[in-house]
C-alpha cells in the first residue's frame, strides 16, 4: 500500500459498466514524509467516501482490481484514510509524527 492525496475528481460520461457507482479521483502519490513523488494518476474510490484534500492509502496493479471484486480495467484503488504518519527523522534515528496527533 502507498500514501496519496486526493487532488480532484474525474468526471467520465462513459466508463466501463463494471465501474458504475464508483467515483474516480486524481491522486498524487506521497512519500513517508508526505512529499510528492511521481505524476498524478486516476484511482477508483473503493471506499465510496473519499474527497478532494483527503490523505488516503491506495493499492495499484493487480491488487487494485482484486480490491473491487476483480474488476478488470482498474489500475489504482483507494482503500482507506490515513490518520497519522510516523517516519524516522534520519535513517536509524528517532521516529517522529509527520501527520496526526
Amino acid at each position: 500500500m502507498k500514501i496519496g492525496r486526493v487532488e480532484g475528481q474525474v468526471v467520465a460520461t462513459i466508463k466501463d459498466p463494471s465501474l458504475e457507482g464508483f467515483r474516480l479521483f486524481v491522486i498524487q502519490a506521497l512519500d513517508e514524509k508526505l512529499k510528492e513523488i511521481g505524476k498524478p494518476f486516476v484511482a477508483v474510490d473503493g471506499m465510496r467516501c473519499a474527497g478532494p484534500g483527503d490523505l488516503v492509502y491506495f493499492v495499484q496493479k493487480r491488487d487494485a482490481a482484486i480490491a473491487l471484486g476483480d474488476k478488470q480495467p482498474v489500475d489504482a484503488t483507494i482503500m482507506g484514510f490515513v490518520d497519522r504518519v510516523f517516519a524516522e527523522k534520519t535513517p536509524g534515528g528517532p521516529v517522529v509524527s509527520v501527520k496526526g496527533e
